[in-house]
């Protein structure tokens, strides 16, 4: 597998899993385009990476503002003249409330974080990837998408609406060679080593390592005919 030229856009970059799928994708020869909404943590993010500079591109970017994130979509066109892959890598949680207490501004801080930039990032990016004739969406998702827990309204109604948007993000994409996948996590845990215990709690919790690897696998050619899949990554339920 060789992903060598290839162009990718890396959405809340600076987060633990950005971070690392920005490093894995580098050190695979991928040119990289680097959106988020810190520009202290983006600066340092680039100077860790030590890339040339004609393969990356950053910029601070609100996604709930679809102007702004078509923008963008323009900036890459006109550096790379392409894009292949886009990682959209927002995350955000909020909960603990029943849905007859939990406040309506948790309901559209969850809708905004995870279908709102969904749905702006798909629009503006995934047209580049289509006039390719080959591309990669991943985003991440969780089980409490379709298996909600009691307090964990909001968040399960942002993700569902999340992956109701990518599944048919995939459907539309058939016969373009362009697909939409998502990888499902409980929690993403920058610290933990590998727990060899499957009875200690964290154990279903999944680093970015792991996430990364997954991502991997399905920028690859040999997930070609992968579309449309929500890969589970949390070990035991």
């Amino acid at each position: 597998m060789s992903l060598e030229k290839r162009v990718a856009i890396l959405t809340g970059a600076t987060g633990a899993l950005g971070s690392e799928a920005a490093k894995t994708l580098a050190s695979q020869g991928v040119s990289l385009v680097l959106l988020d909404r810190n520009a202290e943590r983006l600066a340092a993010l680039t100077a860790s990476l030590a890339l040339p500079e004609a393969r990356i591109l950053t910029r601070t970017i609100d996604l709930l503002d679809p102007a702004e994130t078509l923008s963008a979509a323009k900036e890459v066109s006109a550096r790379f003249g392409r894009a292949d892959i886009l990682l959209h890598l927002v995350g955000g949680w909020t909960g603990g409330k029943t849905l007859v207490e939990v406040p309506a501004e948790d309901i559209s801080f969850m809708l905004n974080q995870h279908l709102w930039t969904s749905f702006h990032v798909t629009q503006a990016f995934v047209p580049l990837l289509v006039k390719n004739g080959w591309g990669r969406v991943v985003m991440i998702s969780s089980p409490f998408a379709s298996r909600p827990v009691a307090g964990g309204g909001a968040y399960a109604i942002g993700k569902s609406g999340q992956e109701a948007l990518m599944l048919s993000l995939s459907q539309e994409l058939k016969g373009t060679g362009v697909t939409a996948n998502l990888l499902l996590a409980k929690t993403i845990d920058a610290k933990r080593e590998k727990i060899s215990n499957p009875s200690v709690e964290n154990s279903t919790w999944t680093t970015p390592q792991e996430l990364s690897s997954a991502i991997l696998y399905l920028l690859s050619d040999e997930a070609g005919n992968v579309n449309g899949a929500k890969i589970p990554l949390y070990g035991s339920s």
